[in-house]
């Protein structure tokens, strides 16, 4: 679920934006045409808005789960709660995983206890790009969380199924197997 307040942040500063921008276009020429730099700059402070806003959102959920995250420069969170010995993923190599993924909620959406273990093909695509990253960090053996933000999850559409648009996803895995390609 997007939270309420995230909403309605985001829609006020999409309106107030296009207010402002069809204000500014007095001249008769461009009159009723939104002035498309303007627009580009309105909607950029909007996604940056909506990024602080789920950002702080994740920092709070992790303060009140008292996690000991590492957060890389995407924004992704990672915690590695138990170290296998095995090799060392790397792109090109498939990975095999076994997964519970969670809504900033706590929902559970997906697992590899129904769904069965995923296998895909680190650096191919297929995968959301929070995921990828967050595999490339660990070791067969490993178990890591991993919270997504929704630009390294599925966006702004969801999966069409069970993630909603704007989804933050609390990954749960275990790293199974890594093989090559």
């Amino acid at each position: 679920m997007i939270p309420m307040n995230l909403t309605k942040s985001i829609s006020i500063l999409i309106i107030l934006s296009i207010v402002l921008i069809s204000c500014n276009n007095r001249d008769e020429e461009r009159q009723g045409q939104v002035n498309d730099a303007a627009l580009e700059e309105a909607l950029l402070k909007a996604n940056i808005e909506a990024v602080r806003v789920e950002d702080q959102q994740i920092d709070d959920f992790v303060d009140r789960n008292q996690w000991e995250v590492q957060k890389t420069g995407t924004g992704l969170r990672y915690l590695i709660y138990e170290t296998g010995n095995g090799e060392k993923a790397e792109e090109g190599m498939v990975a095999e995983i076994e997964f519970e993924i969670r809504l900033i909620s706590g929902e559970l959406v997906y697992s590899s206890d129904v769904n069965g273990p995923k296998e895909f093909l680190i650096g191919k695509g297929g995968v959301e790009p929070g995921l990828e990253e967050g595999i490339l960090l660990l070791h067969e053996g490993d178990r890591a969380k991993f919270i997504l933000p929704s630009h390294r999850a599925f966006g702004l559409t969801g999966d069409q199924d069970k993630i909603p648009p704007k989804a933050t996803l609390i990954y749960d895995v275990k790293l199974i197997k890594i093989k090559g390609y």
